[in-house]
Order: structure tokens, then sequence, then C-alpha cells
């Protein structure tokens, strides 16, 4: 029903349109001249280069670039103010102040609003008072502005969808985020690109993005809780807060690998952010070890753990993803400190430098250098504090000497060579295993580059402010201890101990207060991707007692029994036909292995062009139907998701891969098998 309120509603719109088209005009007029100008002074170079000296040259181009850098400037601002005129806000709230008789009534947008007045017509979602918007429903609130915290009372909320500027419904709001916005948003089909939540945060979900001051904030959120999005606009958030002193360049996100990344790339540059480099564990520890040593890729270590059952493999894995592991590592550094250095005396010609000088020189140096370090130290106090038999100060050809005598009197040479003999001491060289080329095993990687920090020092990223980690459940406690050394910044660090998909190399909760005992812990626990039945589904495979589902119901999911693998390929043929037609922006095929990914694809290439196959050495994640492992499918979201070959999934491995797998899914899951299902499935649906 149309009434005044709406009515109201849609000429205040009108009019902060007509503010931001007018702004828009003269913007674009600003990006016009902008061109013109860069156009003609780089004409001016041309024709008069020959006439310039070198300063007047110099100073030309140090104009041209000023006025391109300001350009560039000027039509991000129209860009974004385009954005503003197909949707300038989500959201009203009015504020009364304690004391006041009126309230302030705020419009809530994507990015904030000056009219020509100065008047504030829409306010960024990241400013103080928008949290007012997120965190309380009608009644006593406050919110904190730069002068100190402001009290009063909340008096009306709105929430609006506007698209193409114009207003599709508006909906009084008792509480932070009402359930038919929230599920009208669930309910749009997915892409390929995570989008902005602004219009949809939640109260919890906030209370993390705005959380200043967690030295290492640890989000452990259920599967379709929203943690990575979260994470990425609390990202967006610290940039506004602290703009000036804070940039994108001084963030790093460690993604699980390049689809992913592609996958989340869009949503800081749609909150108006810089696109924030990011990287892997893997890129930082090829850079670490160079050309030295080549190693085994987590993919590869969870191929190899899904290919077949390899118990030595298994215990190898497990003994070097405890904290405790950490612990022993640093109990064995500490002993090499006084058991590895064997001073003597140091003999030149005719001259010597006592064993006694030598070993006094060692307890001088500090311990908290790097043992090269210590040891280079160590030489420099030698030649500077002891003289030759005539009482001279040695030549460069003896301090030499003293240098190579010094490193010599180290027992180990090499990060290797240490690492070995940590096994070798506790007679356990079974556990170190290096693979065919000399390869090392993906579970040593980080254990040798944590020696190798002790013995060389740490390349410690200065520049870097803030890391982001995702999948904090496939780190280990050594890798999050070379991770710390690293980067001596603050984190955001988030992940679900559910969706490990390797279960013998994976942090728990307790882990990661040992490892960062001033952490802050939060969960979230509310799933809002899958439907009901969905997750009810999954809810079977790794029970979950703290997930909390929201009520957004769909098809149950379907459990499709095949004669044999033809037959299941045939089916899966259907299913896609059938997709291609619906409407639906995406469909995954998960499997729990790249050779049978690899099978489902051929099966499928000739029906579409839109069939892809994604596998380690993807760099993007496409619109379609995409064919791929669990592994790689882990953070990523499609419409309709498809689990083959579901009788493969037998160990407690299989567990958490079938568990992730079937979380992909927002509306709708069809699982097949052939012969016997998966005996995590039994009970999870009857067949059909």
């Amino acid at each position: 029903m149309f009434n005044k309120n709406e009515a109201a509603e849609k000429a205040h719109l009108a009019f902060v349109l007509a503010e931001l088209r007018r702004a828009w005009e003269e913007t674009d007029e600003r990006v016009k001249k902008a061109y013109q100008s860069v156009m003609t002074a780089k004409q001016y170079v041309v024709e008069q280069s020959s006439e310039m000296d070198g300063m007047e040259f110099a100073a030309n181009q140090y104009d041209i670039s000023f006025a391109i850098d300001l350009g560039e400037r000027v039509v991000i601002k129209r860009n974004r103010l385009a954005k503003m005129i197909a949707s300038p806000y989500f959201g009203r709230v009015d504020f009364r102040d304690a004391g006041a008789t009126e309230a302030d009534v705020w419009y809530i947008g994507l990015y904030g609003f000056e009219g020509p007045d100065g008047n504030e017509l829409i306010c960024d979602w990241r400013s103080p008072v928008a949290g007012l918007f997120y965190d309380y429903d009608i009644g006593k609130a406050v919110y904190s502005a730069p002068a100190g915290d402001v009290e009063g009372e909340v008096v009306r909320k709105r929430q609006f969808k506007i698209h193409n500027g114009a207003m599709e419904y508006m909906i009084e709001s008792g509480v932070a985020i009402r359930d038919e916005v929230l599920q009208k948003e669930l309910s749009v089909k997915s892409n390929d690109k995570m989008k902005s939540i602004v219009s949809t945060i939640q109260k919890e979900q906030n209370a993390i993005i705005r959380n200043e001051s967690a030295p290492v904030l640890i989000i452990q959120g259920v599967a379709g809780s929203g943690k990575t999005s979260v994470a990425l606009h609390r990202v967006a958030y610290l940039l506004y807060k602290y703009r000036g002193t804070l940039e994108s360049k001084h963030i790093r996100i460690l993604s699980p690998n390049r689809v992913f990344a592609d996958y989340i790339a869009n949503v800081l540059p749609e909150l108006g952010e810089e696109h924030i480099p990011e990287t892997s564990m893997e890129e930082l520890a090829a850079a670490e070890l160079g050309d030295k040593f080549q190693f085994q890729t987590f993919h590869e270590q969870v191929a190899e753990l899904t290919a077949y059952e390899d118990p030595s493999l298994i215990e190898r894995i497990r003994y070097k993803s405890t904290a405790t592991f950490v612990e022993e590592l640093d109990s064995f550094l500490r002993q090499g400190d006084d058991e590895w250095f064997f001073p003597r005396t140091i003999t030149i010609g005719r001259d010597a430098v006592p064993e006694a000088a030598v070993a006094e020189g060692y307890e001088k140096v500090s311990r908290l250098l790097p043992v090269k370090r210590r040891l280079e130290k160590l030489a420099s106090f030698l030649i500077s504090n002891t003289r030759d038999v005539n009482g001279n100060k040695w030549n460069s050809s003896a301090a030499a000497k003293i240098k190579t005598a010094v490193r010599s009197m180290y027992k180990y040479k090499d990060a290797l060579s240490m690492y070995k003999a940590f096994y070798q001491q506790k007679g356990r060289q079974n556990l170190f295993e290096l693979k065919p080329n000399r390869t090392l095993e993906y579970s040593d990687v980080f254990p040798l580059i944590y020696i190798k920090m002790h013995l060389e020092g740490v390349k410690t990223q200065e520049d870097v402010k803030h890391v982001l980690v995702d999948e904090m459940q496939d780190y280990t406690p050594v890798q999050f201890a070379v991770l710390s050394r690293w980067f001596p910044c603050k984190k955001t660090i988030l992940g679900d101990g559910f969706q490990t998909v390797n279960p013998y190399a994976s942090c728990t909760l307790e882990d990661f207060r040992r490892i960062f005992p001033k952490a802050h812990i939060v969960e979230l626990t509310k799933s809002y991707r899958s439907t009901f039945e969905i997750l009810q589904f999954a809810q079977t495979i790794v029970p979950n007692a703290r997930i909390e589902p929201l009520e957004r119901h769909g098809d149950t999911p379907s459990v499709v029994e095949c004669r044999d693998e033809r037959d299941q390929l045939e089916m899966i043929r259907r299913v896609v036909a059938e997709w291609l037609g619906s409407g639906d922006q995406t469909l995954g095929i998960v499997c729990k292995t790249a050779d049978m990914a690899e099978r489902v694809y051929r099966n499928l290439e000739d029906l579409s062009e839109h069939v892809c196959l994604l596998d380690f050495q993807s760099e993007t994640f496409p619109a379609g139907i995409a064919v791929t492992t669990a592994h790689l499918a882990k953070g990523l979201e499609f419409d309709g998701v498809i689990v083959p070959f579901a009788n493969a999934y037998q160990s407690e491995l299989d567990r958490h891969l079938l568990y992730v797998a079937c979380t992909r899914a927002m509306h709708r899951l069809v699982v097949t098998y052939v012969g016997s299902p998966s005996p995590f499935l039994l009970g999870s649906s009857e067949p059909v």
C-alpha cells in the first residue's frame, strides 16, 4: 500500500538523486578539463622539446604526471557518484541525542555524500553514526564520535532497496537488519564474484568489522557465516578509520589459491578501496628458500592423502602439526646456543687469538641475534679487541682468516643439517623423509624455514601493517610462528575447523590461544549461505551443535544411486542440461580428487562453452559450470552443487571433504554414487 511515509521517502530520494546528478555533471566536466589539460601539456612538450633544457623538460614531465594523477582521482570520484545514482543508500536511522527534542536523520550508504551547503546527505557505512543502524533496535543507544561517546535514543529505522535510482521497497525496521531484507538478498542468484554485504551486515558481524583493539583477531566461522566477507569489510573499515596512516599497500591478504583470490577480488574495489596485494604461504616460502630447495605444495599433500592412506606419512604430518612441536624446536635451538659452538685458538702464522678470548667473546655477543649474525659480531669483536704478537691491529688478510675460523667453530653450516639433527637427537629419523629429487614434504617446509630464521635471521616485511589470513584451519602452529616473524603486525585470521581438508594438520582454537595469547577470539555461528534443508543434510556428515541455520527453505537434497560410472556420468549430464535452462548463474560439480574432476569435465565439455575445469593452475573463477575438487572449492559458493562419486568418501579426511563439497550449495544439492554410498551419508537422505 502506498502511504505518506513512502511518498515522503520517494520525494527525499528524488532530491538526493538530483544532488548526486548535479555533482556527477560537475565532476564529469572536471574529468574533461583534466584530460584536455594533459593533452595540451603533452603537445607542448612534443612541439617545444628541442628548445627545452633538461630542467625545463623534467619540470614539464612532472606537471604532466601530476595532472594525470589528479585526473585519475577525479575519474574515481565520477565513477563513485555513478554508483550512488544507481543506489544512493540502503538504510535510515533517526537518533535523538540525550536532552534533545528533535532527532537527527541519517541515511546510510556505501559512500558518504555532502550537499552543496555541507549537509551530510548520505553517511558512509563505516562512519561512527552508521553503527547505530547495524547495532541497535528502537530505544536507547550510543555511538562513538571523535569527541567522545554520544548517548541518546534510536527513534526510527528504515531499510530500502534502491535499484537504478528507483525505490523497490521500504521496510520499517525494529531490529538491526530485518529478516525480510536478509531473505531477499540471500535468495538472489550467485555470480562469479563475491559481493559486498553493507546493506545486510548483522550486529555480531559489525562488532568484528569495527574491532580496533585486537592485536590479533581470530574469527571461527561456520560454513556460510560470511566470515571472509566480514574480514574484507573489516579491512575496508580500517582503511577508512586510519586513512592517512594506513593504505592498501600496507595490507596483505593470504589466500589459499588464485581462484579464491579472484573470487574475492571485487569486494574491496566495490567498497571504494584500492586492490590489496595478495599472496600465499607457498609463494612466501619459495621466496624465502630461493632455488636451494624444491618442495611439495599443500595441494599436492592433500592429493597424496586422498589418493591412498599412508600411515607413515600421516604420522609425519601429525607430529609436525602441533604447538608442542614448535616448543620442541625452540628447546632444541636454545640448547644449541651452548652446545654447538666449539671455541678454539685461531692461529695466523706466528700470531694467535687464544681460545679463552674466543669463548669470552661468544658469551658477550647477544643470544637474541641469529646464529650467523652472532658469529659475524664475534669475529668483529675479536678483530677489534685482540692484537698480533707485536701489538698491532690485524691486517685485512688476518681479519678475513679470523672470520673464516669463527664460522667453522659452529657445528652446523646450514638449516637442513640442523633440521636433520633435530630428528636424530630425538631418535626419530623416520619423521623426516625427502621425496625424489631432494624435494621437501610440505610438512617440512615451514619447520625448515623456522630453523633457517634462527640461523640466518628474518626478512621482516616492516611495510606491512595488517595481514588477513583465510582458511586458518589448514595452517599449522609452526606456519603461524613463521608468519608472525615475517609479519610482526596486527592480524585478522579466519576459518572453520569443520572445513579442514587435512585433519592431520589443523590448528584448534586451543592451539591459537597458545600461539597468540593476546588474541581476541570470536565465533560466527549463524549460517546464511545454504537453505535450511542443505544445512541439515550437511550436519549429518559433520555434526556441529553450534551452527545456527537461517530459516530459508528450499528443495531437499537428492542422493541418487547409479548403476555404474557411465550411468552416473549420464545422470550428471541430465542435471547439467536441466540447469542450463534454469536461469541460475553458477553450478559447481565438486569432486573428491583431481582425477575424478577431469573425468567429469571430459564428459561435459561438449554440452556448453560455459563448462570449465578449475584446477590448481586456474587463476579465475568464471560464471557458469565449474568442475573442481573439494579442496579448491573451499570458500566458494554456487547456486547449485553436484557431488559425484560419493561412494569414494570413506576416511576421516574424506568426511571433511564431503562436508566442504556439500556446503558450497546455496539453493540446490544433488549427490550421486555407485554401489554403496559413503557411510557419512547414511541417514542423511533416502536414495532416489
